[in-house]
């Protein structure tokens, strides 16, 4: 590695004067790595396709060997969370990859047939007058009848594929949302940015690891996480998080979720050739009639310059515990300082200027 380079990358839109905040071109040579660095990877996972399998959290607690953490934060003992099928919970420490299921539900408008005894003149026990309209054999009016119809129609129409739920037309529909959550690997990590130790860095491929053996367990990077990733195991305080499978990367190999997903929900790869896939896959989505399907982390111009891992959604980010607006913690730090700066100086005038008004007087 070498010395952080000086270029200054073309900040759009930003203060250029800011390098904790907006698009970087290339974070690699930013964290001082020679131009001949490998492109940035990263993970581009498609919820629209997960089946909430959980072989991306299977794998990547076989590979990096992590304990077991139930919903209750006991190592090594199986526990049920009670949140549906999710056990899991959320990332941590010990849970690098997080399926989250979600279900939604919606009522579908289907008006029925009102079926009753008969009551019309000519049908056994009526007692209506004759002039009465007539009914059919279930003594159903020519109004009942009608609506029956309507009914029918209605169901019919209901029947064809709804994309937004992929399910027929029913009485309620009903929907699960599954996403295989991760660390984002920030273009800018706040958690980087406050380490006083070193103990997080920037890879050559562009990822954010956790080098256990230097954290000291401040907690620093906890905080300054906009999406609350990062955590600190409880019996030594050490923080980790996924490190995108560093060890296998530099054998040329692909992270070990992304090689258990059935449905290739989690996709690895070079981030520029990833986020043309979503784009098309989005679009893909919206001519289908899927209008609630958007890209997460994919814009370059957000709060944290965009993500290393990001996602195609079909719905809200609240929705999938997710910040609408994640801005890196460590933006107004510049700002910070230099307003500190100024009224350090405003200070030392001030003392400045009484004591020699002092001297003056005497």
């Amino acid at each position: 590695m070498t010395s952080i380079s000086s270029a200054s990358p073309a900040f759009t839109g930003r203060d250029p004067d800011n390098r904790l905040y907006g698009p970087l071109p290339d974070v690699q040579a930013e964290a001082g790595y020679e131009a001949d660095h490998p492109a940035r990877v990263g993970f581009f996972t498609d919820t629209s396709v997960c089946i909430g399998c959980k072989a991306c959290e299977v794998a990547c607690k076989e590979w990096n060997l992590l304990p077991m953490d139930d919903s209750h934060g006991t190592r090594d003992v199986i526990g049920l969370s009670g949140m549906s099928y999710d056990n899991t919970g959320q990332l941590g420490a010990n849970s690098w990859r997080h399926v989250a299921f979600i279900e939604q539900s919606r009522a579908v408008d289907l008006p029925m047939p009102s079926v009753g005894p008969p009551s019309s003149v000519g049908a056994p026990g009526g007692t209506g007058d004759a002039t009465a309209p007539p009914t059919d054999a279930l003594g159903l009016g020519a109004d009942e009848v009608l609506s029956a119809q309507t009914s029918v129609l209605n169901a019919e129409a209901l029947s064809e594929y709804d994309p937004q739920t992929g399910q027929t037309g029913a009485d309620k529909q009903i929907r699960w949302l599954m996403s295989s959550d991760v660390c984002k690997h920030c273009t800018h990590a706040g958690c980087l940015d406050v380490c006083p130790t070193g103990a997080l860095f920037r890879t050559e491929f562009g990822t954010v690891v956790v080098q256990g053996d230097i954290c000291n367990g401040c907690g620093y990077c906890v905080a300054s996480c906009p999406y609350g990733v990062i955590n600190q195991r409880k019996d030594d305080g050490r923080v980790f998080k996924c490190t995108l499978c560093y060890d296998r990367l530099t054998d040329g190999l692909q992270p070990a979720c992304a090689s258990a997903c059935p449905t290739q929900s989690i996709q690895f790869g070079n981030l520029d050739e990833l986020q043309a896939r979503a784009d098309a896959r989005l679009a893909t989505l919206q001519a289908q009639g899927v209008e609630t399907a958007r890209l997460y982390g994919r814009d370059e111009n957000d709060g944290v310059g965009g993500n290393g891992a990001f996602f195609l959604l079909l719905d809200e980010p609240e929705v999938y515990g997710l910040p609408p607006d994640p801005i890196v913690t460590t933006r107004d730090l510049p700002a910070m300082w230099k307003a500190a700066g100024k009224a350090a100086v405003m200070i030392v005038g001030v003392a400045l200027s009484a004591v020699l008004g002092s001297r003056r007087s005497t």
